[in-house]
C-alpha cells in the first residue's frame, strides 16, 4: 500500500481497504444522501479534469465559503489540491470587508460559496477583488453558476493523464492550504500548512482515537473552515469511518438522533450549552425522581478515571448511569463512545461529569500554526488526565519557556505567514514555534495550559492576574454565560459579565420572580444583580485575595459573533469586548 504523503491520498487509501457505502453523507431536502468512496473520487477527479479546463494552474488558489459541512466541501478540496491547487478555506461569518481582504491577500481565482447568504456577502464586495474570475455555488442560486457545471465539464476524461501528472508532481513539503486565523486583534493572517503538516498531524495525532475501523460513524458540524475539524475529517477518512454532515447548530439535536453517531469533535461552549439544558431539565422534577438525578450529578462531579474513587464509588456510579445517565446517552444518539473537544480550555466539571456519564471528552490542545494537534487525552493506557490537554503527540517536541511560555517543535509546524516574513520570524526561532500559552508539563508528560502569555496582566499593585483561569471558574456558574475580566494597571480586578439569560428566565419563573423579558431588563434587575453577586463570591473563594473579582456589571446583551464580541471559534475579542463597554468600565473604576 503507498504510503500517505500528501492530503489526496487519505481517500485513496481509503478505498484500497474499504469503499463505504455511506463516506460522505449530507441531507438535501430533509433526506440523507449517501456518497461512497467510489464516488468521492470520481467526483474529485471530475473536479480536478474541469479545473484544468478552466486553465487553473498549479499554485493558483481557490476559496471555499460554506456555512455548513458538506460533501461538496470535501470533493473540492481534494479536486483542487490534485491539480497541485492550494484550497483557501473562509469563515461564512466573518464581514464581507474581511471576505474581500482574504481574496485579495490570497489572489484566489476562483470562490465556491454554499448558499444564498454567503453569496449575497460576497456579491457585495466583489467589485472590490479584481482577481476573483468566478464564483460558483453549491445550492442553486439565481444568477450564479452552479458546481455542478464543473463536474459536466470534468465529464470527458480524455484528460484524466495529465491530472495524473499533476497529482504525481505535488510534493509533500509543498503549500496545501492557507488558513486565515479569525484572530481576536488586527488583521487575519494568513497560516500556510504544507501537506506534510497536516499528514504528519493527522497520522501522529490518530492513534489517539479510539476506532473501529469501517464500523465507527461521525457527525460533524464544528466549521471545517477551522483546522481543528479538517483534521479530524482526514482521521475519519484514514480509519473509513462513515461522515454525516449536521445541517446546522440548531438542528444538531435532531441530526444527532437519527445519525447515533459513535463520535463527534465538540468546542466547550456546545458542551456547557448541553449541560445547562440537562440541569434545567432535572430542575424541574420533583420528588424521589430529582433526589435521584441531583444524586447523580454530585457523583458525576467527583468523578476520577480508572477507577481511583475506589469500589464503592465505582458501585455508585455503575447504577447512576443504569438510573440517570443512560437517559444522557439516549438523548445524544445512544451509541456515542467518545468526543475530542479542542479550540479553548473545557471546564474541569463538564470532563468529569461526561466521563461518569459514560461518554467521555478528550481535551486536546493545538493551534492553526501547529496543524492543529500538539497534544490530546487518550482514555487508553492510562492516558487521560483531568486538569490537562494530555500527552503530546508522536514525533512532536515541546518545551517550556523560562517565561512559563508553551514552545512546540515538529513536522506539524507551519511554513509561516503568507507574505508575512517578519511575522513569521517572530514567532519561529530556532525551529521552535512561540505559542503564545503559557503552561506546564508534568512528570508523567502531561500538559496543563495555565493561560495565554497576551492575556495576562498586571494589576497597580503590581500582582500578575491570569483572566481565563478566572473566566473559566466563573463560566461554570449556570447564571454565567459570558466574562471578561479587566483592570490592567487598576487597583483590582473587575469584569463584565454576559448573564445566561435563558437559564435566568427559567429560574424566574420557578422562583415567581418579577425580573422584565428583554436582555436589557433582565441585566439591570436588583434581583438578578444580587443573585450573581452570590455565584462570584461563592467562585472567588477558589481565589487568592489579589484575584478576586471586586466589582462587575452586568451587559445588557448576549455576546456574539456577529454582535463582534466573539470570534468564529468563539474567543473573546477582548480590545473589542472593551471598546463596546468602555461606560462600564468607568463605572467599575470610576
Amino acid at each position: 500500500m503507498t504510503p500517505i504523503t500528501r492530503l489526496f491520498d487519505f481517500p485513496y487509501y481509503q478505498l484500497s481497504k474499504n469503499n463505504l457505502e455511506a463516506c460522505l453523507v449530507t441531507k438535501y431536502n430533509g433526506v440523507w444522501v449517501k456518497t461512497s468512496t467510489q464516488e468521492y473520487l470520481d467526483k474529485a477527479n471530475a473536479i480536478s479534469r474541469a479545473l484544468l479546463r478552466l486553465q487553473v494552474q498549479k499554485n493558483d488558489k481557490i476559496a471555499i465559503i460554506s456555512s455548513n459541512n458538506r460533501t461538496e466541501w470535501n470533493i473540492m478540496d481534494i479536486g483542487a489540491l490534485q491539480v497541485g491547487a492550494q484550497t483557501v478555506p473562509i469563515y461564512p461569518t466573518i464581514a464581507s470587508e474581511d471576505y474581500a481582504y482574504i481574496l485579495n491577500h490570497s489572489e484566489s481565482k476562483y470562490c465556491f460559496v454554499s448558499d444564498e447568504v454567503v453569496y449575497e456577502k460576497l456579491m457585495a464586495v466583489k467589485n472590490e477583488i479584481p482577481l476573483l474570475e468566478e464564483v460558483y455555488s453549491f445550492n442553486d442560486i439565481e444568477g450564479c453558476k452552479n458546481w455542478k457545471r464543473l463536474l459536466e465539464l470534468g465529464e470527458d476524461q480524455s484528460n484524466q493523464d495529465v491530472v495524473e501528472d499533476r497529482k504525481n508532481n505535488v510534493k509533500p513539503e509543498e503549500l496545501a492550504t492557507i488558513i486565515y486565523t479569525s484572530g481576536t486583534t488586527g488583521k487575519p493572517k494568513g497560516v500556510m500548512l504544507s501537506h506534510h503538516n497536516i499528514v504528519s498531524n493527522v497520522l501522529d495525532s490518530s492513534p489517539r482515537i479510539p476506532f473501529e475501523e469501517a464500523t465507527s460513524v461521525a457527525l460533524s458540524f464544528l466549521p471545517i473552515c477551522h483546522i481543528f475539524e479538517r483534521v479530524i475529517l482526514y482521521i475519519y477518512q484514514y480509519y473509513s469511518v462513515s461522515i454525516y454532515f449536521a445541517e446546522s447548530i440548531e438542528k444538531l439535536s435532531d441530526n444527532i438522533k437519527e445519525v447515533k453517531p459513535t463520535v463527534f469533535s465538540v468546542v466547550p461552549r456546545l458542551l456547557e450549552k448541553v449541560y445547562d439544558k440537562i440541569i434545567a431539565k432535572g430542575e424541574e422534577l420533583t420528588g424521589i425522581k430529582k433526589k435521584l438525578f441531583f444524586w447523580a450529578i454530585d457523583l458525576g462531579l467527583r468523578y476520577e478515571p480508572y477507577g481511583a474513587n475506589g469500589w464503592w464509588y465505582e458501585w455508585q456510579l455503575n447504577l447512576a448511569r443504569k438510573l440517570i445517565f443512560s437517559k444522557w446517552r439516549d438523548g445524544l444518539g445512544g451509541n456515542l463512545n467518545v468526543m475530542v473537544s479542542g479550540s479553548a480550555a473545557l471546564q474541569h466539571r463538564l470532563i468529569r461529569i461526561f466521563a461518569a456519564a459514560g461518554m467521555p471528552v478528550m481535551e486536546g490542545y493545538g493551534l492553526t500554526e501547529t496543524s492543529p494537534v500538539i497534544a490530546v487525552n487518550d482514555q487508553r493506557n492510562g492516558g487521560f488526565r483531568i486538569g490537562t490537554v494530555g500527552r503530546v503527540i508522536q514525533n512532536v517536541e515541546v518545551k517550556i519557556a523560562e517565561d512559563g511560555e508553551i514552545l512546540c517543535k515538529g513536522p506539524n509546524v507551519m511554513m509561516g505567514y503568507y507574505k508575512d516574513q517578519q511575522l513569521t520570524d517572530e514567532v519561529i526561532q530556532n525551529g521552535y514555534f512561540h505559542t503564545g500559552d503559557i503552561g506546564e508539563l508534568d512528570a508523567d508528560g502531561f500538559l496543563k495550559i495555565t493561560d495565554r502569555k497576551k492575556e495576562m496582566f498586571k494589576t497597580s499593585g503590581g500582582k500578575y492576574i491570569a483572566p481565563q483561569l478566572i473566566e473559566n471558574a466563573m463560566k461554570q456558574s449556570l447564571f454565567i454565560e459570558q466574562i471578561m475580566v479587566i483592570g490592567a494597571g487598576e487597583k483590582m480586578p473587575g469584569a463584565f459579565i454576559q448573564p445566561s439569560f435563558d437559564f435566568i428566565k427559567e429560574w424566574a419563573k420557578r422562583k415567581n420572580l418579577q425580573i422584565g423579558d428583554t436582555p436589557s431588563e433582565i441585566a439591570s434587575n436588583p434581583l438578578v444583580v444580587a443573585r450573581i453577586e452570590k455565584e462570584v463570591e461563592k467562585i472567588n473563594d477558589k481565589f487568592g485575595n489579589w484575584e478576586k473579582i471586586k466589582r462587575f456589571e452586568l451587559t445588557p446583551e448576549v455576546w456574539s459573533i456577529d454582535g463582534g464580541h466573539l470570534t468564529p471559534t468563539l474567543k473573546l475579542k477582548r480590545k473589542i469586548v472593551m471598546e463596546k463597554y468602555k461606560d462600564l468600565y468607568q463605572k467599575i473604576y470610576g
